[in-house]
This record gives C-alpha cells, sequence and structure tokens, in this order.
C-alpha cells in the first residue's frame, strides 16, 4: 500500500507549483499573441507619439502594453464604458515610462478606475484650529499606493493625443506609481545603482526649490507651477515635460533632462 502521507505530501508540492507556474503560463501564452491589428489602429489614433518611435522601442511599447493588459483590473466608474480603446490608450500612457528599462509591469497596480471626465473627490482637511472639515475638490487623476490609478478618460485621451504640450494626466499618474515602489512616495522613484541617489537628491532639490521660488515670485515656467506643491508633484510634472516637451526641457533644465534620461533610458528628442 503506498504511504499516504507521501502521496499527500506531493499532492501539496504540485498544487504550489501550479499555483505559481500556472500564471507565468498564462502571461507566456499572452505575450505570444500578434499584437491585433485593431489596437494598432488605436496607438495610430490615439497615441500618434507612436507612429515617430524607433520599431524598436515600438516593438517594445507593444509587448508591454499585452503585459500591462493581461495583468491589470480596469473599472468604468459613474458608468464609463471598458472597451479596447480605453485600455489599450490607457496601456500606452503606463507603459512608454517602461521602456528600454528593466523593470516589473507596475507589480503593485492592481485596478485602473476610469471615470467619463473629471471627477469630484472629497477630503478631510484640518484647519489651523483642530477642526475638520470636508473639502470637495475636481481631479484628472489620482494614484494611490494601495494598487489603484483613477484617471479622466476624456483627459486621458486628449493628453495622449495633444503629446507635445507638456500635460499628459496618464504619464503624470504613472509616474507617481513608479515613485510608489520604494515604498514612500517622494519623488526619488528606485534607481539602478545606489551611488546614482546623490546626485539625484541633488539636482531635484535645486530644481524643485527653484520653481518654488519661481511660484512665489509668479514668474512664468515651462514646468507646471503644479509641481511646486512637494517633491513627488515635482516628479510627476517633470515625467510629463522630458516626454512632451524634451527639446524645451534639455535647453533649460539640462541637468534635471539628463537625470530624467538616465532613469527612463529613452531620448524623446528623438521622436519629434
Amino acid at each position: 500500500m503506498p504511504d499516504l502521507s507521501l502521496l499527500f505530501l506531493l499532492a501539496i508540492i504540485l498544487a504550489g507549483l501550479a499555483f505559481i507556474l500556472l500564471p507565468w503560463y498564462r502571461l507566456r501564452k499572452a505575450l505570444q499573441q500578434p499584437f491585433p491589428e485593431a489596437w494598432r489602429r488605436i496607438l495610430a489614433r490615439n497615441f500618434p507619439v507612436y507612429r515617430r518611435m524607433p520599431t524598436n522601442l515600438q516593438l517594445q511599447l507593444k509587448k508591454l502594453i499585452r503585459h500591462f493588459l493581461h495583468e491589470k483590473t480596469f473599472i468604468g466608474c459613474a458608468g464609463q464604458a471598458i472597451d479596447d480603446e480605453v485600455r489599450v490608450t490607457i496601456a500606452a500612457s503606463a507603459c512608454i515610462l517602461l521602456l528600454n528599462r528593466r523593470t516589473s509591469v507596475y507589480a503593485g497596480l492592481k485596478y485602473i478606475l476610469v471615470y467619463p471626465e473629471a471627477f469630484v473627490v472629497e477630503r478631510d482637511q484640518v484647519d489651523e484650529a483642530g477642526l475638520h472639515a470636508g473639502k470637495r475638490r475636481g481631479l484628472l487623476g489620482e494614484s494611490w499606493s494601495n494598487g489603484k490609478v483613477i484617471l479622466s478618460w476624456a483627459d486621458v485621451r486628449v493628453g495622449n493625443r495633444q503629446f507635445n504640450d507638456g500635460q499628459n494626466v496618464g504619464l503624470h499618474e504613472f509616474a507617481h506609481q513608479l515613485d510608489h515602489e520604494t515604498g514612500a512616495t517622494a519623488g526619488a522613484p528606485l534607481l539602478d545603482k545606489s551611488s546614482r541617489y546623490r546626485r539625484w537628491a541633488q539636482v531635484m532639490t535645486r530644481e524643485f526649490e527653484a520653481l518654488q521660488r519661481a511660484a512665489f515670485n509668479g514668474d512664468p515656467t515651462l514646468l507646471s507651477q503644479y509641481g511646486a506643491t512637494e517633491p513627488a508633484e515635482f516628479f510627476a510634472v517633470v515625467t510629463e515635460v522630458f516626454f512632451e516637451q524634451p527639446q524645451a526641457l534639455a535647453q533649460q533644465h539640462p541637468a534635471l533632462f539628463e537625470e530624467l534620461h538616465q532613469y527612463y533610458r529613452v531620448d524623446p528628442r528623438e521622436w519629434a
């Protein structure tokens, strides 16, 4: 008679292996599928920068989009329908930030909540007297460290189609997700070498403080002055400008451009 305890142990081991390997197998199968022609048309229509990118980056982007869509769950809010146009367009915003980099495809991100347009949230605020009060704010997007990104579909679509004005809510919120990966959303994402953090901190602090001074004085700036509110917002804002207005950023803020160039490992000036 076979040893039942050994059979039971073997069953547990096999179940554990299946639990580990099955998601990997399903992802591999998904990545082997050809990129649908309908998705290519969506990219051409809603993400025109794709057509200006070199072939190797186009191929990377399509593979990353497949990976992203395989793993993330999209949820429509306030009547927003979720179809391939919504999913592929938003995935393009997320995945352009991952090109040429050895990184997970937003491992901590599980859900994308999509509203038809700008949405209203209520936040609890405490005044100088210690009194709590709810304040309503209209938002285009939010990024949470608990695995959620919330986006206005209308603004994602406009931002991706007008990929030259330095304003893109998709890039902004997914940059926050990269920032979250360190465990502390403070404007310093995971860098490839520990030696780079010192230089990153020096450049980012200097540029952040310069933007704060400009905002205080009312001076015009290339960077949105919303980036002067805190370092995390500064990183998200400069990410938008790096991808959408790289020539201007390189000319006006060369050290800042170089830090982002080293981090993102692409040069969007070549896509003009």
